[in-house]
């Protein structure tokens, strides 16, 4: 699949797309959707909410400063992981890894410089790959995520020779918001549906039950990784196309390439 030159380009002509991030992660996507006078369609299929433990997150979170390295799975691994910080502050002099872009730029935009990041596969295959994760024997990382997260990252560093630990910052949860008035309206407003990881995916399918799952195997798909595609094909998803990654921008293009292709 390739990816338009230009956002500029790109024209979306009241097409309708559903946007199934958290509520607080939306905002610039369906800007951009709406500055293309495309038509963003809000349902959140996630709540970000504070861990069960937030004492033991806490305990772990003021031994940072112990450890080689600190890799933060999302960007609320950031969000989150400074929020619950002593003094609400990451110390210096411990090496920051980011599994995607938007993981890296949050901590930019926070006051954190990246060290590693990966170069052109955003997960935790693409991480592993980079120079600095190939040498850890010895080392001490600590891994900020949610609830319930991958162990691709911890079972390989560990077979490397690392210690790792994780310390779980936040939890994500399925709301109970009624899909009734999304379902309703399904034919006529949704073109297309984004969706940036499994967990949003599955609650999606969830969340619409069986009145709406028929729709959603029907409706053009974009996400952002051959592990996300084989999961909405195992869903019975039949148009899926794939994006760069969860950037915003790496969105709206993939958006924009399926509008001037439809």
């Amino acid at each position: 699949m390739s990816f338009i030159t230009s956002p500029t380009e790109c024209s979306l002509s009241g097409l309708g797309v559903l946007v199934t991030r958290a509520t607080h992660q939306a905002a610039t996507l369906c800007r951009l959707i709406g500055a293309r006078d495309g038509m963003p369609l809000r349902f959140p299929t996630v709540e970000i909410i504070d861990p069960p433990d937030i004492a033991q997150a806490g305990e772990q979170l003021s031994h940072f400063a112990d450890y080689d390295m600190a890799i933060f799975v999302s960007p609320n691994a950031v969000l989150w992981g400074i929020k619950l910080s002593p003094e609400q502050k990451l110390p210096a002099g411990v090496a920051l890894a980011a599994v995607g872009k938007r993981t890296a730029q949050t901590l930019a935009e926070s006051g954190y410089p990246v060290d590693v990041v990966p170069e052109s596969s955003f997960d935790s295959e693409g991480l592993l790959e980079t120079p600095e994760l190939k040498d850890v024997a010895g080392k001490r990382i600590l891994i900020l995520r949610g609830n319930g997260g991958r162990e691709l990252l911890a079972e390989a560093l560990a077979e490397r020779g690392a210690v790792v630990d994780f310390a779980e910052v936040y939890q994500r949860v399925c709301p109970t918001t009624d899909p009734a008035p999304l379902i309703h309206r399904w034919r006529d407003d949704v073109d297309v549906v984004t969706v940036t990881s499994n967990i949003l995916l599955d609650n999606l399918f969830t969340m619409l039950g069986e009145e709406g799952q028929p729709l959603l195997q029907q409706t053009p798909m974009i996400v952002i990784s051959d592990r996300m595609r084989q999961r909405a094909r195992e869903l019975g998803c039949r148009e899926v196309y794939l994006a760069r990654s969860a950037d915003e921008q790496d969105l709206f293009e993939a958006i924009c390439l399926w509008a001037s292709n439809r």
